[in-house]
């Protein structure tokens, strides 16, 4: 993200730390992901070059369907194991018929 940044605004490393009153190889250091920059540093350095670093918390899509999650998680243990049963039942048969 930093190198990008840098490039896009046309700075060489050397520039970056003499804004930063760092090292060039401090910045190569950043960039090679030999180094990992706090939080702090690394928006520093973008605020440096008029960007800011916007950090947020999005919900993961695991790929289920948390509707049905819920809807399952509301029934009581003997509709959970009438409806186990079904599926069970369901998948049985669909054995069979690809065994036939």
């Amino acid at each position: 993200m930093l190198r990008e940044t840098r490039r896009r605004h046309g700075l060489t490393q050397k520039q970056l730390a003499v804004r930063a009153r760092t090292s060039q190889a401090a910045v190569s250091r950043i960039e090679r992901d030999v180094v990992s920059p706090s939080v702090a540093t690394l928006a520093e350095l973008l605020r440096l070059m008029n960007e800011e670093l916007v950090l947020e918390a999005r919900e993961v899509d695991w790929g289920h369907d948390v509707t049905l999650i819920r809807q399952n998680l509301e029934l009581d243990i003997a509709a959970r194991l009438d409806q186990c049963a079904a599926t069970a039942d369901f998948v049985r048969r669909l054995h069979d018929r690809s065994a036939a």
